[in-house]
């Protein structure tokens, strides 16, 4: 049995951290053994070597075969892939190439091209043989570590002007014992710094260290064959694509993990990421999301219980592990001490967030108003936030008549928007990581006619097209589109469908590039999750590594070398196919340049803009670093400097908007503490309690105006522009002409479909 996940699923790598064991087969030319071959060699029997089991071996050919004759890329398991095969296996233990020696990986080479050839055959010897011998190095590591914390953790040197690179993916293998013991040196004394320069004292810095180093050392010597399994299956399957994954029945339960959909707990979805747990996504309108002091890419580095448990710290701790102190019953508060993304060293603060569960109705799509006075006159400019593309399937199945839907709430927004006689209409999909490929579909027909709306297209197969055929329209009058890079699968499918049809102008920064559809195939043993069909827009383009690029661009506040499908090792390319049959509205891109003028002359000298456009270069100029200095003096000064920046910065708008200026960092969490709380009572205060305010199908008494949202409110200007020039067009072009006016009210399409040899509009 298969089914598919249409739901917009990211990359969840659920890569095991500290794990694996190996056994070692000795070498013919021992008088070569290295010290650390040696030292190695005694370690591994102080713990069980670890073996496939029976069912392993059926399970990987079972892998095989499924990959061979179901995923949408074609290749051939040859000695060219067990080479991609080695290299992934390689990164996947030993990503920060400090575990292996360089003797390690010459013995090893001799597996290079041989991968492929024990796949076909079950054979899993030589995967168990490198897990082992990793697991020797990591136990080896890990009470070197605690040696040092014991005898030497005192009487660090932090006056030296040392320096630790913060990437090693492709620095060389240490070629010595002594060599790789200098290189954890450094890490350990990066370690201690980082707890100094968040106001630890040693006593707590060397408890701390060692109870994380003996935890991870506990973890080690409990690592079993699955584990070991699973990180060799998937550095085969990863070969194909970064979706494709293999999990074993433990990891399934806890697949994607998401703790709040389906569990009590804070809203986001979490991963690996070497030693440290970060974050990929906060699942919209949940805790974390609400409590607005976690972003994406955050680290979580401890977690406490309540508002006075003590914080227990989860570097190195596998993803599963920290997942369930993060869960927890609705109402609970749970505290996690995080590194934030934007920061340039890797000081942390403490936040709170109270438990709970995210509801339906929490998700739903809202309106808001905004206004605009051009040449004398006022203009409204509607807004609707989707923060997802959801639909109450059991509610649907069971026939109730008034299940929630994306499409059904945008639908009545969209009325009450019309009573408040707007000019045009804004769709605000910033953050909307996908959902309902059901609900892409009939969304976007509530913008068009008919027609088709998105191509799925599987290997072997013609593409499946999805049409909206209820020649019923909802909004006819102009409209916008928000995206960024968090905008994601769904949300790519409707904004490309909105950018090929002519029907609205996007603006933002690139999407995610999300534009692969998954099956779960059960085996065995575990489920495998496969890429077996492609996404494709209206006009033949794929949605995959290339997203949705905006007519008009934002500042993108968002890392793309880290977020975002391309910065995925192996994702799958952009390509095209040929367009569905559809006829294009309106001439948009003929009004581009101007639109883009206009936009760049509006935001030039704007204090907002100028915010974003410093918090994006911010990004690149702490992207761009790939080093760390060691020296405490070095620290201390660069985080002076980081920290005057960033209250100069957040002064400068909060000046610009009246607000009192902060003193300090601290001040100016309090003030926004202060101010938030503020808002939050006066929303209180306008909250209907008579009988029936919370009724889903109850129309509100009256829709907010949008406050606050420099994106939004530009958004809205250049939707005053298009309405502006396509007015110009359409009074200046001879009556039987005027269908080509670049904006609606629709009439008549005009005909012509993209060309799929020239897809760029």
């Amino acid at each position: 049995m298969q089914w598919q996940i249409h739901r917009g699923t990211w990359l969840y790598k659920l890569v095991m951290t500290g794990l694996a064991v190996f056994s070692l087969h000795a070498h013919a030319n021992t008088a070569q053994t290295s010290a650390a071959d040696s030292q190695d060699t005694q370690l591994t029997e102080s713990f069980e070597k670890l073996a496939p089991l029976d069912a392993h071996a059926r399970t990987s050919l079972t892998v095989v075969e499924q990959l061979r004759h179901n995923h949408f890329v074609k290749k051939s398991l040859d000695d060219e892939l067990s080479s991609e095969i080695f290299d992934n296996y390689l990164a996947a233990l030993d990503g920060g190439r400090a575990y292996f020696l360089a003797s390690d990986i010459e013995e090893f080479e001799s597996y290079r091209f041989k991968l492929d050839d024990a796949l076909k055959r079950g054979n899993l010897k030589p995967a168990f043989e490198i897990f082992n011998r990793y697991q020797a190095h990591v136990i080896n590591r890990l009470e070197f570590l605690l040696a040092q914390i014991e005898n030497s953790a005192t009487d660090i040197d932090f006056t030296l002007d040392e320096q630790m690179a913060l990437d090693r993916e492709e620095a060389a293998w240490p070629q010595s014992p002594a060599e790789q013991d200098e290189l954890w040196r450094k890490r350990l004394k990066s370690a201690v710094l980082s707890m100094r320069l968040n106001d630890k004292d040693i006593d707590e810095i060397t408890e701390t260290l060692t109870k994380r180093y003996k935890y991870r050392l506990k973890q080690a010597l409990q690592i079993k064959s699955e584990d070991a399994f699973q990180t060799y299956i998937n550095a085969f399957s990863t070969t194909y694509d970064p979706h494709t994954q293999y999990f074993s029945p433990r990891t399934s339960q806890n697949f994607n993990i998401n703790m709040s959909l389906s569990l009590e707990g804070i809203g986001a979805v979490l991963k690996s990421d070497e030693d440290h747990t970060e974050v990929v996504r906060l699942v919209p309108a949940g805790p974390a999301d609400k409590a607005g002091n976690i972003e994406v890419a955050d680290q979580i580095i401890s977690v406490g219980q309540g508002s006075t448990g003590p914080l227990i710290d989860v570097v190195g701790w596998r993803l599963d592990d920290v997942v369930e102190l993060i869960r927890g019953p609705k109402g609970s508060t749970v505290r996690l001490e995080i590194i934030a993304s934007e920061k340039e060293d890797d000081t942390a603060k403490v936040i709170s967030i109270v438990r709970n569960t995210v509801k339906l109705e929490e998700q739903a799509a809202q309106a808001k108003l905004m206004t605009f006075n051009e040449n004398g006159r006022e203009y409204r400019i509607g807004v609707i936030d989707v923060p997802t593309f959801y639909i109450d399937f059991k509610a649907s199945q069971q026939g109730e008549k008034d299940y929630r839907s994306t499409t059904r709430d945008v639908t009545k927004l969209i009325h009450q928007l019309k009573k408040e006689n707007i000019d045009g209409l804004v769709i605000d999909l910033r953050n909307n990581g996908g959902g309902s490929l059901q609900e892409a579909d009939t969304l976007t027909g509530l913008f068009i006619k008919s027609g088709p709306t998105v191509q799925v297209k599987s290997a072997r197969r013609r593409a499946n097209v999805y049409a909206d055929n209820d020649n019923a329209i909802t909004w006819d009058g102009p409209m916008a589109v928000v995206v960024n890079r968090l905008s994601a699968s769904a949300s790519e499918i409707f904004a490309g469908a909105i950018q090929d049809y002519g029907r609205g102008v996007i603006v933002g920064s690139q999407t995610f590039g999300k534009g692969t559809v998954q099956t779960l195939v059960p085996l065995n043993r575990g489920q495998l999750k496969i890429t077996a069909a492609k996404f494709y827009r209206v006009s033949g383009q794929s949605t995959q590594h290339q997203g949705v690029m905006p007519d008009v661009s934002f500042p993108n506040l968002y890392n793309t070398d880290h977020i975002g499908e391309s910065a995925l090792d192996d994702a799958m390319p952009w390509d095209v196919i040929q367009a569905a049959s559809f006829d294009a509205y309106g001439q948009i891109s003929s009004l581009l340049p101007e639109l883009n003028t206009r936009h760049k002359d509006r935001v030039e000298d704007n204090i907002e803009f100028d915010y974003f456009r410093a918090i994006a270069q911010k990004g690149v100029e702490n992207a761009s670093r790939t080093h760390i200095s060691l020296n405490e003096a070095t620290r201390k000064t660069e985080k002076a400097a980081d920290d005057q920046w960033r209250l100069g910065l957040e002064n400068s708008i909060r000046t610009a908007k009246g607000k009192p200026p902060a003193l300090s960092l601290d001040q100016l969490d309090e003030l926004i503490e202060a101010e938030d709380k503020a808002k939050e009572e006066l929303a209180e205060q306008g909250t209907s309690t008579e009988e029936g305010a919370n009724d889903p199908n109850r129309a509100p008494a009256k829709i907010e105006f949008v406050e606050d949202d420099a994106m939004l409110e530009e958004a809205g200007q250049i939707l005053l522009d298009l309405i502006g020039l396509s007015t110009q067009i359409a009074n200046n072009t001879p009556a039987e002409s005027k269908v080509a006016a670049a904006i609606l009210p629709l009439s008549q399409p005009t005909a012509g479909a993209v060309n799929p040899e020239n897809p760029d509009r």
